[in-house]
């Protein structure tokens, strides 16, 4: 799922091509993309005037008060095409037509998870925010104890989970938790309420570090041509995706954990103290040969 950085950089892109633009039409390629019962007959004309982020959702503003927006979930994507472009066939949900231009949402596979909601006035938009801090607008001692508390608030939750959680946390996902917990030495297994304040105020640090880094890089490469590559796996991460793959910081290879279907990466001389932690793919494979060995490492609930 596009997460912070890349939902950033689908704004760099947007803003100049948007602000100030009139909205010619809304078409929909799929019923189900609208998740709003409201008329759409009263939209086109009207005039973009602000472009934001709301968690994970991409906010396009209207003249009038009104707001389209945009959820992507895990495999949604935007394409900027022709204008006119298709909207028919190939995962194609929603096209946003300028006069010079159409903003395409598009999904791969065959769930349609990713969603159009269209709100009038900045209280229906509250509505749909989940609630999570905004971590790059967290400053001083105020920030770090808002952090703490909110991280604490979920004494069940490994650090990873907490931190993708968007009604702790906003705009971080899997991909990212990942890339904060071995940046900052940690076991994405951990949980907050081992950590004392001082971790947890560098924990927020490291988080704002890593989020501000690949926020201007994606930003960067936005303003020099579209976004239409947006992956959770880049060549330039850390440990996100690198199983096997050596440790840009010490050289071990990155390991990971598999559970629910999703995958936990990270180094265990940076972050486990040297322990490789049971990866539920292979426990599942192996089973009762797995379960009967004396070696066996613990398990991801256990690791503190």
């Amino acid at each position: 799922m596009p997460e912070l950085p890349e939902i950033d950089a689908y704004l760099c892109a947007l803003r100049p091509r948007l602000l100030g633009r009139r909205l010619v039409a809304l078409r929909l390629g799929s019923p189900f993309v609208l998740r709003s019962v409201r008329d759409l007959a009263d939209l086109p004309g009207r005039t973009f005037v602000g472009v934001r982020r709301l968690g994970k959702r991409v906010v396009l503003e209207l003249s009038g008060g009104t707001f389209l927006v945009v959820h992507l979930m895990l495999a949604g994507r935007l394409q900027w095409q022709k204008p006119g472009a298709a909207v028919a066939g190939k995962g194609r949900l929603l096209a946003i037509d300028l006069d010079d231009g159409s903003l395409v949402l598009t999904e791969a596979g065959k769930e349609r998870r990713a969603s159009l909601h269209v709100v009038d006035g900045e209280p229906a938009l509250a509505e749909l925010d989940a609630g999570g801090l905004e971590l790059l607008e967290l400053q001083g001692e105020a920030g770090a104890a808002a952090f703490a508390e909110r991280l604490r608030a979920a004494p069940g939750r490994t650090l990873k989970r907490a931190l993708s959680e968007p009604w702790r946390v906003a705009g971080v996902g899997g991909a990212f938790a990942d890339e904060i917990c071995w940046e900052a030495e940690i076991s994405p297994f951990a949980r907050a309420q081992t950590l004392d304040d001082a971790r947890l105020a560098a924990l927020l640090a490291v988080c704002q570090r890593v989020l501000r880094t690949w926020r201007d890089r994606l930003c960067a490469e936005a303003e020099q041509r579209w976004p239409a590559k947006v992956t959770a796996f880049r060549p330039e991460m850390a440990v996100h995706g690198k199983h096997r793959e050596p440790c840009p910081r010490c050289g071990a290879a990155i390991q990971r954990v598999v559970a629910r279907g999703r995958e936990t990466n990270y180094c265990p001389p940076c972050q486990t103290g040297g322990r490789v932690l049971a990866d539920r793919m292979l426990s599942q494979l192996l089973k009762d040969d797995w379960r009967g060995d004396p070696l066996r490492p613990p398990s991801p609930e256990s690791e503190a």
